[in-house]
């Protein structure tokens, strides 16, 4: 009986500083502090529940960025009513991708409210930003689209981010590929493929991507890391990014 009403206490001090947190950081207080929790549970410390499914955030995650990305799509139809579709697309990529969205969960503090297991070891990966999109799916599931929609733009797109040095950002396409590949659990490989003496140029690279065992982009250059961001370019272009614009 001790255990219990101990057990009891704890969880609800648990429940009571995570609903202090999001309160402190947003304003609000959640309605149901259990999606925010199950939010910031990495599957690394996920408990297993009935038929072997994991009590951990990847659900979560999927709903979030179906949110997320309609709602920056949305935000950026109407603040940009003269640019084009690919335009729009890359726009909303640089915002949702995985390294901006783990540099939001540290500036916002969401990072401190994730829970991880001993085994994962990832911290300089997608924890955070997966996290990120648990949360949003969880503010969804507790107060809805437009209050969800209303948070996004208001607390965070307008506050957090500088869409114009967005705009101006070099792309790191390599980086691209590689946040796409984790995301959708790819098997991505660069290899070089030839190199060939070329007078006071030095050597000639020539970098094979390869997703899953198949060649979708090839790059030359006089360094490998160029070819390999040329490579990546020409992957994303004609392939990844019709399957990211697909994918609101």
């Amino acid at each position: 009986m001790g255990f219990l009403f101990s057990f009891r206490h704890k969880r609800k001090a648990t429940d009571r500083a995570l609903s202090e947190a999001i309160q402190n950081i947003f304003g609000y207080r959640p309605k149901n502090v259990s999606i925010y929790e199950l939010a910031f549970r990495h599957k690394s410390a996920a408990t297993h529940v009935s038929n072997g499914v994991k009590h951990c955030n990847e659900r979560l995650e999927y709903l979030g960025d179906a949110v997320l990305g309609s709602v920056v799509a949305d935000f950026l139809f109407k603040k940009f009513p003269f640019k084009d579709e690919g335009f729009l697309t890359e726009m909303r990529s640089r915002i949702v991708s995985r390294s901006n969205l783990n540099m939001l969960s540290r500036k916002l503090g969401l990072n401190k409210l994730v829970r991880s297991g001993k085994e994962s070891g990832i911290q300089g990966s997608s924890i955070h930003g997966d996290a990120f999109e648990a949360f949003v799916g969880a503010v969804y599931l507790d107060k809805g689209y437009q209050f969800t929609k209303n948070m996004i733009i208001r607390q965070i797109i307008q506050t957090h981010l500088d869409i114009d040095e967005l705009m101006l950002r070099e792309i790191n396409f390599k980086s691209k590929v590689i946040e796409w590949a984790q995301k959708e659990k790819k098997n991505v490989e660069y290899k070089l493929v030839h190199e060939a003496e070329n007078g006071k140029n030095g050597k000639l690279y020539t970098i094979e991507l390869e997703i899953e065992n198949e060649v979708a982009g090839r790059g030359q250059d006089y360094s490998i890391k160029k070819a390999e961001q040329h490579a990546s370019r020409k992957a994303w272009e004609e392939t990844i990014r019709d399957l990211e614009g697909n994918n609101v």
